[in-house]
């Protein structure tokens, strides 16, 4: 399955739970919208934080959706690679594997 089927499968799923959570789904978009944002850090760079933080934690789907992301807020591939550096750093060994995923979902999502 490809990471770009993955992004929808993970949207129909979020969408299919606030549906029946939606004072919760609610709440979560006007956090997410209220964080995700230009402040006197950019969007872009919180993009690139979130990302980093999905490595750690080790989240696929977070990896996926905060890549796809990135993207749309003008991310570079580049930044990408030094993203998935620093959470090799913060999260050892398993952001290896789960930066391999990010930088697969990266390379599917920018080529």
């Amino acid at each position: 399955m490809s990471y770009k089927e993955k992004l929808e499968i993970g949207n129909q799923n979020t969408k299919n739970v606030f549906s029946k959570c939606p004072e919760v789904g609610e709440s979560f978009s006007k956090l997410h919208g209220s964080t995700i944002r230009d402040g006197v850090v950019s969007a872009k760079n919180r993009e690139l934080i979130a990302l980093g933080i999905a490595i750690a934690i080790r989240c696929e789907g977070c990896i996926v959706a905060h890549v796809a992301a990135a993207k749309k807020a003008g991310v570079t591939l580049e930044e990408i690679y030094e993203t998935i550096e620093v959470a090799i750093l913060m999260g050892g060994g398993p952001s290896v594997a789960y930066g391999g995923i990010a930088a697969a979902c990266a390379e599917e999502f920018y080529n």
